[in-house]
């Protein structure tokens, strides 16, 4: 009698886990859909704008770092960082974060340590395969 509860006792709890196993399953699957939508407006999760810079001899990944490089280094120069289209109110105006978006644009956020912005960036290579950047779009959030 004692073993059929036993039985009884492990067998429920084999299915309380696999329940627990099924829901994080969904669960997973759920997060990963999510992730590669999110992912769908990035410049590594775009295959369409992988290939753009592969065709012209770039990778991804390290145009990335190259042109995030770039950016960040306007920050060390004295000043605000001459991509930012508003002068710094409360300090100097730097950049802080990069998304790129594709091959070609790549969202900002700015800020001079009280007051900040956002803006789209346009990046591309001219015919010698060096970086221009342009901004193309900001707006400046009221304090």
């Amino acid at each position: 009698m004692n073993e059929k509860k036993i039985f009884e006792s492990q067998d429920a709890r084999i299915e309380k886990l696999e329940a627990t196993i099924k829901t994080g399953n969904n669960s997973i699957d759920s997060l990963q859909n999510q992730v590669r939508d999110l992912n769908y407006f990035t410049l590594l999760g775009n295959e369409n704008a992988m290939t753009y810079l592969e065709k012209m001899g770039f990778e991804a990944a390290d145009v990335e770092a190259m042109v995030s490089d770039q950016i960040y280094d306007f920050n060390l120069q004295k000043g605000n960082n001459p991509l930012v289209p508003f002068e710094g109110m409360n300090g100097n105006m730097k950049i802080n974060k990069l998304k790129f978006l594709n091959h070609k644009w790549i969202q900002a956020d700015f800020t001079d340590g009280k007051y900040w912005g956002e803006m789209i960036l346009e990046y591309y290579f001219n015919e010698k395969k060096e970086l221009e950047l342009t901004p193309i779009a900001s707006l400046l959030y009221p304090n």
